[in-house]
């Protein structure tokens, strides 16, 4: 992690000084600078105040207040009274007062309940002994239990970090290649971008003003999809050469199959009830995303007490995991907000559109420009920046290209999750690195998870060449 900053430091100077080149090479005079130009230089200032290390929802806030005191500013008004301190007051207010955040909070509680309740180990071991005669067994329980944990919780990190834990020492010990176990366990862990309850797709939403609950429908068929290619490539690289993925020895899977079933029954079963209950309600109309969030809390808290695991620290650690991570969505959505609007106001939004629109791009030739920069973004940047920062900047031009904004927000969670896993900047590789034996280098896990990554490519040109994978239920449950 300590070489991940002095890159992103390293980059962050190295934007500095790419923008006060361009500033003395190509922008005009001072007496010609207008607030278009002002923009742009905040644009650029506050991607590389993030890489440099700066708080993000703060920065954002700050960068936002400051220019927006030179772009309201009229002669004579006093400091005091410039409307973008109000701005930034109605902006908090109105993430307080937004329906959909509130599901946030309730559903990250959730997911750490279901984390700390000992389910996932179970399901694991019952998924391994019930797949035991498929081919790279281990490897298909656990992006199968990555799927499943995805669903349940929706944090990249939490997942990637609990089955790096759990399963990537019994991978090693059964022989599998290292690069084989660090790619399954990073690339499953990164379903939870894409699955729902993914946080990401409720962001969106409130960014884009897209309904979440179309959103988490969009969403099945290209998670189910991801998920399918991911076991069919370990499955056929297993079949192709078992030195990669050795079976399980036969004493271990000479397991009486009642036994499995009630295996399966205990931790299988109990979890997938919670996830259809909250997503079902979700999906089926009968329950608003914050209603089916509270559902969901209420279930967790039920699961952990029935297999005995709600002990008072676990709900205190919990609760205050929750109250850090919502604070930090919350500030991020004000000051995203407050930095949009005075973007938006000294005229960079309009320049971006004017450039955009002065190629003369076709829908399809916009929808893959705006993904390669997406794609491009996700290296250096986290999810988060890129949505609060970077997708308002593509929203309002959706409308001139006619494109459907359910669809572009399918397709850049698609590809944000790609971005995950692509090195050097891939996050995963470091939340693995961080829990996996020494002799398992940052080189073998970035190995390991490049054919996945090329797999999240196939699947993105998949969805963009037949929409209908991520909007035929959308479109069945509420049109």
């Amino acid at each position: 992690m300590r070489a991940l900053r002095l890159d992103t430091r390293t980059i962050g100077f190295g934007l500095i000084g790419l923008m006060l080149l361009a500033y003395i090479l190509f922008l005009p005079p001072p007496s010609r600078i207008t607030n278009a130009h002002l923009g742009m230089v905040m644009l650029g200032l506050i991607v590389a105040a993030i890489l440099l290390g700066f708080p993000i929802a703060f920065t954002l806030m700050g960068m936002g207040i400051l220019f927006g005191v030179a772009a309201f500013w009229r002669p004579g008004m006093a400091l005091g009274d410039n409307p973008v301190f109000d701005s930034m007051v109605l902006r908090a207010y109105g993430v307080m007062t937004n329906d959909v955040i509130i599901s946030v909070p309730l559903f990250i509680f959730m997911g750490y309940i279901v984390e700390r309740s000992g389910i996932i180990d179970r399901l694991f071991k019952s998924l391994e002994l019930s797949m035991a005669r498929v081919p790279a067994a281990l490897a298909v329980a656990t992006i199968a239990t990555c799927a499943v944990f995805a669903a349940a919780t929706g944090i990249v990190g939490a997942v990637v970090t609990l089955m790096g834990l759990l399963v990537l020492q019994p991978m090693l010990k059964a022989g599998y290649d290292v690069k084989m176990a660090a790619g399954a366990i990073a690339a499953g862990g990164c379903l939870g971008i894409l699955i729902p309850p993914s946080v990401m797709l409720i962001l969106y939403g409130a960014t884009a003003g897209v309904s979440v609950v179309q959103l988490y429908a969009g969403a099945f068929g290209p998670g189910i999809l991801l998920a399918l290619l991911y076991i069919g490539y370990v499955m056929v690289r297993a079949k192709l050469n078992p030195r990669l993925a050795p079976p399980l020895p036969a004493e271990e899977r000479n397991v009486p199959r009642l036994q499995i079933a009630r295996m399966l029954l205990t931790s299988f079963l109990p979890l997938a009830l919670l996830i259809g209950a909250v997503l079902g309600s979700i999906v089926g109309g009968w329950a608003t995303a914050s209603e089916a969030a509270a559902l969901g809390a209420i279930g967790a808290l039920a699961l952990a007490a029935a297999y005995r695991r709600l002990s008072w620290d676990r709900l205190k650690d919990s609760v205050f995991l929750t109250s850090r991570t919502t604070a930090m969505v919350c500030w991020l959505l004000v000051g995203s907000m407050v930095f949009s609007s005075t973007f938006a106001v000294l005229g960079g939004q309009r320049i971006l559109e004017q450039w955009v629109y002065s190629m003369d791009l076709s829908p399809g030739g916009f929808m893959l420009l705006s993904q390669v920069i997406i794609f491009l973004l996700g290296w250096p940047l986290d999810w988060t920046v890129i949505i609060i920062i970077f997708i308002p900047i593509f929203l309002p031009m959706l409308a001139h290209f006619g494109i459907d904004p359910l669809f572009f927000g399918l397709l850049t969670a698609l590809n944000l999750q790609t971005a995950f896993l692509s090195p050097p900047m891939a996050m995963a590789a470091y939340y693995l690195k961080g829990v996996a034996p020494p002799h398992v280098t940052l080189g073998q896990i970035f190995s390991g998870m490049v054919p996945f990554m090329l797999l999240q490519i196939s699947a993105m040109v998949m969805l963009f060449l037949f929409p209908q994978i991520g909007l035929w239920l959308p479109r069945l449950l509420y049109q």
